[in-house]
């Protein structure tokens, strides 16, 4: 299956018409559909976005994501593993602010061999394959 595994900055830049990576976020879904790529969200990631969305754009902002992630994505489920693998990840680097979020997606980007659609230079760090258009 070829897809892309979502993390929260793309995925609220796109809800957020006033954040700076709006448009590229935008733009970038629509190269992903036409491409016919899959847009793969970690229930974690839905979590996390979910609960920027609400608190800083509103309940109706949030209801829509979680209907169109529901209609529009592929959601997923972290294993047990993968949950130990982020966390001896994030001891790797000590000295880098990178969240169990992000350490849990790059973990489940290396698993299933897919890249990560993200802005944050963490998953560079952490050397995780990130798709750039």
């Amino acid at each position: 299956m070829r897809g892309v595994i979502a993390d929260t900055g793309p995925l609220y830049a796109a809800y957020d018409k006033s954040d700076r990576l709006h448009a590229r976020a935008v733009q970038q879904l629509a190269i992903l559909n036409q491409a016919g790529i899959a847009v793969i969200v970690p229930y974690p990631v839905l979590l996390e976005a979910h609960s920027l969305i609400l608190k800083r754009l509103g309940i109706p902002a949030a209801y829509r994501l979680i209907e169109e992630i529901t209609q529009g994505a592929d959601l997923i489920n972290l294993t047990i593993s993968d949950y130990q693998q982020a966390e001896q990840l994030l001891k790797r680097f000590p000295d880098q602010a990178i969240t169990l979020f992000d350490a849990s997606t790059s973990v489940l980007s290396n698993r299933l061999h897919l890249p990560v659609w993200t802005y944050d230079h963490h998953f560079d760090i952490m050397k995780t394959a990130v798709w750039r258009d």
